[in-house]
C-alpha cells in the first residue's frame, strides 16, 4: 500500500507513518482461522467441484514434491499412479476403492473405474489396460513433462475392440474414444 491511500480508516499512525492493517496481521494466526479455512474450502470448491476437499493438499503436494525431485535429481518417484487416482477423485468425483482392491480403481455413480496414469517417463504417452477387469469406465489421465495434469475419461464400449486380454491406448488417439 502507498501512504496516499492510508488513514485511519485502514491503517494506524506509528513511528511517523502510517502502517497498513494488512502489514501486520500474523500468517500463523490466519492460518488456523475458521474464516480462512471456509475461504480456502470455497475456493477449492470453485476450482474442484466434484472434489473432496481434503484430498487437493495431498493431490498438490504429491504433485509438486515429484516436480521438485525431478528437478533436483534428475530422476522420478514413483508415484504416478498414485497422483492419477488422486486427479480422478478431485477431476471427477470418484470415489478411490482401497488400495489393492480386486476390478477397478474406484466408483463414479454406478460406474466402476479404472485409472492409467502416463508418467512423464512415458515419452510415447501410450499405456496399456487389462480388459480382463471390471469396470465399465476407463480414466486415462496424463503428466507431461511440465508437470501439468489432464485426463480423459472413455465409457468402456467406447474402447477398440481387440481380441486377448491386453489393449495399448495412446494419448493421441484417445480423443477419438471420448
Amino acid at each position: 500500500m502507498t501512504a496516499d491511500v492510508l488513514g485511519p480508516d485502514n491503517a494506524f499512525w506509528i513511528d511517523g507513518e502510517w502502517l497498513g492493517w494488512d502489514s501486520i496481521i500474523d500468517p500463523e494466526e490466519t492460518k488456523y482461522s475458521r474464516l480462512a479455512e471456509l475461504e480456502r474450502e470455497a475456493e477449492l470448491r470453485l476450482k474442484y467441484p466434484n472434489a473432496d476437499p481434503t484430498l487437493v493438499p495431498y493431490f498438490q503436494d504429491l504433485l509438486t514434491l515429484a516436480e521438485a525431485y525431478f528437478c533436483d535429481t534428475g530422476q522420478h518417484l514413483n508415484v504416478y499412479g498414485d497422483i492419477g487416482e488422486l486427479f480422478g477423485a478431485i477431476m471427477y468425483g470418484i470415489k478411490l476403492h482401497k488400495n489393492h482392491a480386486q476390478g477397478s480403481d474406484g466408483r463414479l455413480g454406478n460406474d466402476f473405474v479404472e485409472i492409467k496414469t502416463i508418467s512423464p517417463v512415458n515419452s510415447k504417452e501410450k499405456t496399456k489396460v487389462r480388459l480382463d477387469r471390471h469396470f465399465s469406465k476407463l480414466l486415462v489421465v496424463k503428466i507431461d513433462d511440465d508437470f501439468e495434469v489432464s485426463g480423459r475419461l472413455v465409457k468402456r464400449a467406447n474402447l477398440p475392440k481387440r481380441a486377448g486380454n491386453n489393449l495399448r491406448l495412446s494419448w493421441a488417439n484417445m480423443a477419438d474414444a471420448t
